[in-house]
Parts: structure tokens; C-alpha cells; sequence
């Protein structure tokens, strides 16, 4: 016989909130059942809605709250607040830094049965807002104007908004810019629905230490019409620009950049720097979006890796060499492995860019290159890994266990797969000295991490 659920969907019930979800979603129980509520707080209390009664867990809806936290604050009520990806806008930011040091703390309990490691203070941001030095916006039109902006949640509904409170002004600003001249010069957005038109996106890169601007026009097509006239108004209205970009994207897709790239005006490249690393950013590249935490993630790396000149160091997952250069600047050698051609091909660029003749790099998958080597008798006496959000490969965590590095250094953007792999590598001989918290992403529920690992005594 079924249980009989403690909620229905439509009721409307009277909640107290215990926790917060990976994603920024109130948690409260109904005799035990698990209700998520978006914006609802811990330790308020409140009236919900249920919209949804699952078997293990539902939905509600936050109605009205009867106490409120500390922790919250008031925000603008309009669409761009509510839609802008901000999910923890309504959250202090010193709540919001307990929250996210807490779900690290948490994770590494749960999942990595990690009781006894230590985990600092998170590393926050003195000024939380407008840092994202990269936008890349859907176009569209309304009432015979063009409007850009984000898509509101589940649907692909463009909201118009002149303004992202992350991300940095003059990206904002050249968005904005960019719309208005292709406004005023009539080239049409693009129709998703039936395949026609021709602006699909704008995007804008910015160099934040070098003050340098990058715009990529994104289109269907591969003739604009009044290109010219477009490139000459973008050039004259935003004196930082040095490189306008023009991407074709003919296909019928989500994805938003194509195949196809072609310099319009000055340069392929934008430039920026991390500490003393210098950076060449194109249109395609992939360079960390807040570039002042990027800094703070690759010193504590850089600190945990511990390097006096003397070790070999490689650097799994190591996308534009980014990390790799950082610890070129102390390693003997660094060898680094992306499975991504292109950026492999910037990695070895921003080397030369730098001067650095001690870091390699290989096109391939981490835990195909990495075990190869390891047989061939090519081993680390360092070994990092920052993998994508789904963690390290199984076949590359044997292979660190195998070949037995001194350090391990593991840079994560998700605590719960960062708690997961932890755990096999401390079942293998390692053990997680510290785990530093940083917080990347103000305003989200994203929280990176990077934690030290050194091989147990007898291994």
C-alpha cells in the first residue's frame, strides 16, 4: 500500500526553511517530506504553494514570508533582476559566502566521508558585482526595434535588459552599442522558429588589465549587409575596441558560435594579463571570466603546489594553459593535456607570448595521454588536475594512484564530484591536507574549491 503523500499540489501550507539546495532553493519538511522553494531562506518562516508533489520530494512556491533572515535584502523587482542568472541576489553577500562555505563543508561530509579535513574561510570578493569580462547575448526584435538580453527560464523568450549586474560596464556598454547600431542600420535578428534573419548574437570580451575591448558579430548568414557602415560605427563609438569579429553560424542549433571566423577590423587578438601571465584572447578562446578571483584560485594552486624549481609538474584538463603558465613561473617542467585542439594551440601561443621554454602541451583526453605516459615512464612529482564539472575520469584517478605523485593539487567548480574523486584518491594512499573554498561567481550558486592532497607515508 502507498503512502499517503503529506502534501498535494495546489495546498497551501505554512513552512519553516532549514537549508538551501545546490541551487539556491529553499528546503523546508512537511513530516519529513522535502519541499524546495526558490527564494525562500533559512530559518525564515513563510506560506508556500505547492506546484508540485513528487513521491520523495515537491515543489512549492514562495507566497509570503512571516519572518524574515537576517541574511536577506531587498532587490529591484524587474525582469532583469528576476532573470539575469543572479539566483542569490536576495542574499547578503556574507550570507551568500556562508551558504556556499557551508555546502562545501557539507559535501566533503556527505559524499566524501571527509570529516577531518580542513576547510578555510571562503575567499570572497571585495566588490561582488560587474565582473564578468565576457557576454555573449540572443538577438531578437519587438515592436520593430531589435532587443537583446537573456532568455527568460525554460523558454526562449528574449527579455530586454541594458544592463547585467555582473558583468563588467564596458562589456554592458558595447553590447548596448552594438544593438543600437544594428538597429539603426536595419539588419534583421534572427527567427529561431523559421530559420531566417540574420543577427543571432553579440558578444563582447573585455581585458581587464589592459583595457582592451573585443566585439564578435554572430550571424546566420554569411554576407552583412552594410558591414562596412556596421564596422566603421562600432570603431568610432567604442574608442576601446581593438578587434571587431564577425562568426557565422548557418546551422539550426543552440549552440552560438559556427564554424566560421573572419577578423573585420584590427586584431584576431585582445590581451590580458593574470598576475605577470599574459594572455591572448580570441573569439574562441576559453579564459576565466572574473579574472580578479581567477588570480586569488591559481595563487592558492600555485601555494599548494609547493614548487622549488625542481619538479615536473603535469596539469590535466589545462584548457589555454592558464594554470600551466602559472606554475611554469616555479616548476622545472610542465606538461599539460586538453582535449581541445584550438586550445592547445593557444595554450602554446600564451608560452611563447611569455617566454616560457619549460611547459608542453598535448592534444587528447586527460585520462587517455596521462596513463600512456605513465607506461612510457613519464611521471610527476606534481600532478594537477581542474576537470570539467562532471570531475576526473575513473581511469585518471588509478593512474595518479599508480604513479604515486608527491602532490596532488585538484582545482574543482563542483563540490559534490570534487567530494566524490577525493575520496578514491584518499582510498588509494593520498591524503587532503586543506581545502580552500573561492567564490568565482558572486550572485550565483557556483562555488569553486582547490584542495591539497600528498601521498600518505609508506605509499
Amino acid at each position: 500500500m502507498s503512502r499517503t503523500l503529506p502534501v498535494s499540489k495546489n495546498e497551501y501550507i505554512d513552512v519553516i526553511f532549514e537549508d538551501l539546495t545546490h541551487d539556491g532553493a529553499g528546503v523546508a519538511k512537511v513530516d519529513g517530506y522535502p519541499l524546495f522553494v526558490p527564494n525562500g531562506l533559512p530559518g525564515e518562516k513563510a506560506k508556500v504553494k505547492v506546484i508540485k508533489a513528487n513521491k520523495g520530494y515537491g515543489f512549492g512556491r514562495l507566497i509570503e514570508i512571516y519572518e524574515k533572515s537576517p541574511d536577506r535584502i531587498e532587490i529591484d523587482s524587474s525582469e532583469a533582476h528576476k532573470y539575469g542568472g543572479c539566483q542569490l541576489q536576495h542574499i547578503s553577500y556574507e550570507g551568500q559566502l556562508k551558504y556556499k562555505e557551508n555546502q562545501v563543508r557539507q559535501v566533503l561530509t556527505r559524499i566524501g566521508k571527509l570529516e577531518d579535513v580542513k576547510v578555510h574561510p571562503i575567499l570572497g570578493m571585495e566588490h561582488p558585482w560587474h565582473y564578468r569580462n565576457k557576454a555573449q547575448v540572443p538577438v531578437g526584435e519587438k515592436g520593430g526595434k531589435l532587443i537583446s538580453g537573456f532568455f527568460k527560464p525554460r523558454s526562449h523568450e528574449i527579455v530586454d535588459t541594458n544592463e547585467s549586474l555582473i558583468q563588467i560596464p564596458e562589456v554592458n556598454e558595447a553590447i548596448q552599442v552594438v544593438k543600437e547600431i544594428c538597429s539603426e542600420l536595419q539588419i534583421p535578428a534572427y527567427q529561431e522558429e523559421t530559420h531566417k534573419g540574420v543577427l543571432r548574437h553579440i558578444m563582447a570580451r573585455y581585458g581587464k588589465q589592459t583595457d582592451e575591448l573585443m566585439v564578435v558579430i554572430i550571424t546566420r548568414t554569411q554576407e552583412i549587409s552594410q558591414k562596412n557602415k556596421l564596422v566603421e560605427e562600432i570603431a568610432k563609438r567604442l574608442p576601446k575596441v581593438k578587434s571587431i569579429v564577425h562568426n557565422v553560424n548557418s546551422k539550426r542549433t543552440n549552440v552560438i558560435l559556427g564554424e566560421k571566423t573572419t577578423v573585420l577590423w584590427g586584431n584576431e587578438f585582445i590581451y590580458d594579463y593574470i598576475g605577470d601571465v599574459k594572455f591572448a584572447i580570441s573569439a574562441l578562446s576559453f579564459y576565466q571570466v572574473n579574472p580578479v578571483q581567477t588570480k586569488v584560485l591559481y595563487d592558492k594552486a600555485l601555494e599548494y603546489a609547493g614548487l622549488t624549481g625542481e619538479e615536473k609538474v603535469i596539469d590535466a584538463y589545462c584548457g589555454i594553459g592558464t594554470i600551466s603558465l602559472f606554475l611554469a613561473q616555479k616548476a622545472k617542467k610542465v606538461f599539460g593535456v586538453e582535449v581541445v585542439p584550438e586550445a592547445i594551440e593557444d595554450a602554446r601561443r600564451n608560452a611563447s607570448l611569455n617566454g616560457f621554454t619549460n611547459a608542453e602541451f598535448a592534444v587528447g583526453e586527460s585520462e587517455v595521454v596521462i596513463p600512456k605516459w605513465y607506461k612510457e615512464g613519464n611521471t610527476a612529482d606534481v600532478l594537477v588536475v581542474d576537470p570539467p564539472r562532471k570531475g576526473c575520469d575513473e581511469a585518471l584517478l588509478q593512474t595518479i594512484i599508480e604513479m604515486k605523485p608527491k602532490k596532488v593539487v585538484y582545482v574543482s567548480c563542483n563540490p559534490a564530484t570534487l567530494a566524490r574523486d577525493l575520496r578514491i584518491l584518499e582510498d588509494g594512499g593520498y591524503k587532503t591536507v586543506e581545502v580552500q573554498p573561492v567564490d568565482m561567481f558572486p550572485q550565483t550558486t557556483h562555488v569553486e574549491c582547490v584542495s591539497q592532497l600528498t601521498l600518505k607515508k609508506g605509499n
